[in-house]
């Protein structure tokens, strides 16, 4: 039976409340948007915001999957915002980003699975920042083409779906998701749109052995991934699975230097490394660094 453990150390981060956090959660919360940074209860959220940087989560908060690792709210979401990718873009503009990150719930309901508000989001930020790069963390859209032809026709600048953990154990954490469909799909991005890089993430603790990670790293590479976030699984409470393990920073940074030798234009690897943390940089690193 696995036993929940004190975090260890490295995985400690400071209760968040600077002058620019505050702000930023304000302008947030007036602007009606969310943000993964909260609904996911990421670590790195004052880090994150103190720098101006967000993820922004559309599509509601309510999300149509329940995967036994994530803090976001299931059920049956209600309706759709259309106004939203207008308070985002105007949002972004206000805070004078370069760099934004959008992902969402999943919304099986619709069948777009909302590719239609991510591209509009995209959209709408090129034309009020037209200095702001914009990357997209998507959900599978259940595998159709359209959807993500519709995002990719906005000319993102990274295209990002994460694994999240290796083929053993997916389904267990994954049920309504599929290790697969998930390959395919970051593959047929690069099929669409190849100057567009692909990025994935994974994360450690859930049970998968060192040989299962390394295993998953060269299926994202066989599919023509070239970035990859690897983080320590952190438990949101006892209904969710539990952590196998705490991975010491030593080991992430073996994955990373892994990573590297199987030809990834760049590796985050680190206990409170997350998709977007440091997005910019990854961004940078593809566009400057050929694909091994």
């Amino acid at each position: 039976m696995t036993v929940e453990r004190r975090l260890p150390e490295w995985l400690k981060v400071k209760m968040p409340g600077s002058e620019t956090y505050l702000r930023v959660r304000s302008l947030l919360r007036t602007a009606e948007l969310h943000t993964v940074c909260e609904e996911a209860h990421c670590p790195n959220i004052g880090e994150c915001w103190d720098r101006k940087s967000a993820t922004f989560m559309i599509l509601g908060d309510v999300c149509t999957r329940a995967c036994r690792y994530c803090a976001v709210t299931s059920g049956k979401p209600r309706g759709l915002d259309l106004d939203e990718p207008g308070r985002l873009a105007r949002t972004v503009r206000h805070l004078g980003l370069r760099y934004c990150v959008i992902t969402s719930v999943n919304r099986d309901d619709l069948p777009d699975g909302g590719a239609f508000i991510f591209a509009e989001c995209i959209r709408l930020i090129h034309e009020l920042v037209p200095d702001c790069q914009v990357e997209v963390l998507i959900p599978d859209f259940q595998g159709k083409e359209l959807p993500l032809r519709s995002v990719l026709r906005q000319r993102p600048a990274v295209l990002n779906h994460n694994i999240e953990t290796v083929r053993r154990i997916f389904k267990g954490v994954r049920a309504k998701g599929d290790y697969d469909l998930s390959l395919d799909l970051l593959e047929r991005s690069k099929t669409l749109a190849p100057d567009v890089p692909t990025k994935s993430g994974m994360m450690m603790g859930l049970g998968e052995t060192r040989d299962e990670v390394l295993d998953t790293m060269r299926d994202l590479r066989a599919h023509g991934v070239e970035l990859l976030t690897i983080g320590q699984y952190l438990r949101p409470s006892p209904a969710h699975v539990a952590i196998d393990r705490f991975y010491h920073p030593r080991e992430f940074k073996e994955l990373e230097e892994a990573g590297q030798a199987m030809g990834f234009r760049h590796v985050a690897s680190g206990p409170l490394v997350r998709s977007s943390y440091h997005a910019d940089e990854q961004a940078a690193a593809a566009a400057r660094e050929p694909v091994a």
